[in-house]
């Protein structure tokens, strides 16, 4: 089961040409069509099964700061200033309130982590701060946990998944970016070693410059022209409770919870401390470049050998003009089965920590699949040796949050502008 998305409509015509043609209908892709559109910039956006179908629709809807690399904490910012501005950009209400995450720590150690990432971006003069227990209550009360303390920034918040996607569409639509669902594109073509099209599967489209902004089919299309981009699968189950009297409006981060306020007077739910590591053959093929990473989240991963090895199996890694696999039945839109397990955990550490939970209806539940890089930070860059084609992936789960400001620097990035911030951090060859 998915979260309901705001309807939009888009397009029922095939144009034959555009000048920037965008891969995927997530929130990344459609900022950056809503950019382009708005710098009159021609635009087509191609999603292979349904706008923000996926995880942008599926995410947790936090806007942080709080725990980000130093080097990914600008986009954040210039982000946090984009979202301030999205609802009278969009002439919609995408939900966003600048209410506050908290990250709780239970032993000195885990405080000792929050106040070691506080000392490393003490140059940005962040409003982060440390609070101890007695400020923990005061922010979220009826609390029966014995915490060590927390690291709280006042100006982090959140934003509706299911609203917000829909708004950024329709917003380029209305500016004349054309949104096409159900095509999914095959290849690229080229001309002069340029890319100068697309082709999908309802024909070709001629085009300047490419966007590939696919998620987690971003490997697997640029495995077909000879390119390796390390990502791998993660899950992350949820929950949403029905509307209740909660303790906070603050987005609170347990070490084996979160939770945080939703738009209907209920909570999305999660367990924070762990997350379903599906193998699959990539896990052999880029496995080595994950191998840190590993060794400090171990204890976080749930790894399993199941369907999605198999079924990844069955997709082709290469193929020329014909069907691709991304146009298959599962992978139009990928849903992940949800992990109950986990769930379940997620509900008894947050009810054991604040009781007004013991009694929560739960009225839905999902998973979504995240596309995880080596460093967990995205790649928003051109593609070395495939002139005109652009990359922005591998946002490793935190992609909604900063989704504004990468959007926009995917953009600019594009139309060779001058870039939002240091796209550095983010550059292809670090791997």
């Amino acid at each position: 089961m998915a979260p309901t998305i705001a309807p939009v409509d888009t397009s029922k015509d095939f144009p034959d040409a555009t000048t920037v043609v965008i891969i995927g209908g997530g929130i990344i892709g459609l900022t950056a069509a809503l950019t382009l559109a708005e710098r009159g910039v021609p635009v087509v956006v191609l999603e292979k099964g349904r706008l923000a179908g996926e995880q942008s629709s599926r995410n947790l809807g936090w806007v942080r700061k709080t725990n980000r690399h130093l080097e990914d904490v600008p986009l954040a910012l210039a982000a946090d200033t984009l979202w301030a501005t999205m609802a009278e950009r969009t002439g919609s209400d995408v939900g966003y309130r600048q209410s506050g995450i908290m990250f709780l720590s239970r032993t000195p150690a885990q405080l000792a982590v929050h106040e070691a990432w506080l000392d490393s971006v003490s140059e940005l003069s962040l409003d982060s701060r440390l609070l101890s227990p007695r400020e923990i209550d005061a922010q979220v009360p009826g609390g029966r946990g014995d915490w060590a303390g927390a690291i709280f920034t006042p100006s982090d918040g959140r934003a509706e998944p299911t609203l917000a996607s829909s708004a950024i569409a329709r917003a380029a639509i209305a500016r004349g970016a054309v949104i096409v669902e159900h095509c999914a594109v095959r290849n690229i073509t080229r001309a002069g070693g340029r890319v100068s099209g697309v082709v999908t599967e309802r024909g070709e489209i001629r085009c300047d410059q490419v966007l590939l902004a696919g998620g987690m089919g971003s490997r697997r299309f640029l495995g077909n022209i000879g390119i390796s981009l390390p990502t791998l699968p993660l899950v992350l189950s949820v929950f949403r409770t029905g509307a209740m009297e909660g303790p906070t409006d603050v987005a609170v981060g347990g070490p084996d919870f979160s939770f945080r306020k939703h738009k209907d007077g209920g909570f999305i739910v999660t367990q924070r401390g762990a997350l379903d590591a599906p193998l699959t053959l990539d896990h052999l093929l880029v496995g080595a470049k994950y191998l840190s990473a590993l060794r400090a989240q171990r204890g976080m991963l749930r790894i399993s050998l199941g369907k999605p090895f198999w079924r990844d199996l069955t997709l082709p890694r290469r193929w020329k003009q014909g069907r691709s696999p991304f146009e298959r039945e599962h992978t139009r839109t990928i849903d992940p089965a949800i992990n109950e397990g986990l769930n379940q955990e997620a509900y008894r550490n947050l009810a054991a920590a604040w009781p007004v939970f013991e009694n929560m209806n739960v009225v839905e539940s999902w998973a979504g699949m995240i596309d995880i890089t080596p460093d967990s930070n995205p790649v928003i860059d051109a593609v070395p040796g495939v002139p005109g084609l652009t990359l922005a992936t591998g946002f490793s789960g935190h992609g909604f949050g900063t989704s504004p400001a990468a959007g926009q620097l995917a953009a600019d990035l594009v139309m060779n502008s001058a870039p939002l911030i240091d796209p550095k951090p983010y550059r292809f060859g670090r791997f």
